[in-house]
C-alpha cells in the first residue's frame, strides 16, 4: 500500500495543496505559535506561502475567526517573518 498524500487548504484562498507548501499556525491551551515541524499539538489551521494570502491574511484576519479569538499584530508578523526566511 502508498502512503496517503497529506492535502490541507488554505484559510485565505481556499485552495488545496500538499502540506508541505503550507504554513501551519497552532492553538495549544496556552497559546497560539507557527508550527515549522508540522506535530505540534493543538489546532492547527494553514496559510499559503504566497505573498497574496499573507498580506490578505492580515487584513481579514483569518486565523483571528478560525482560533475565535482575537490574535495580535506580533504573530501576523511572525508568520510572515517564517515565510521570507
Amino acid at each position: 500500500m502508498s502512503k496517503p498524500i497529506n492535502m490541507r487548504r488554505c484559510v485565505v484562498c481556499r485552495q488545496v495543496r500538499h502540506k508541505s507548501e503550507l504554513l501551519r499556525v497552532v492553538k495549544a491551551a496556552d497559546n497560539i505559535s507557527v508550527d515549522t515541524t508540522g506535530k505540534q499539538d493543538g489546532r492547527g489551521a494553514y496559510v499559503c506561502k504566497s505573498p497574496e494570502c499573507l498580506t490578505t491574511l492580515r487584513k481579514r484576519r483569518n486565523f483571528d475567526k478560525v482560533f475565535k479569538t482575537k490574535l495580535p499584530d506580533e504573530l501576523y508578523d511572525m508568520i510572515k517573518e517564517k515565510v521570507y526566511m
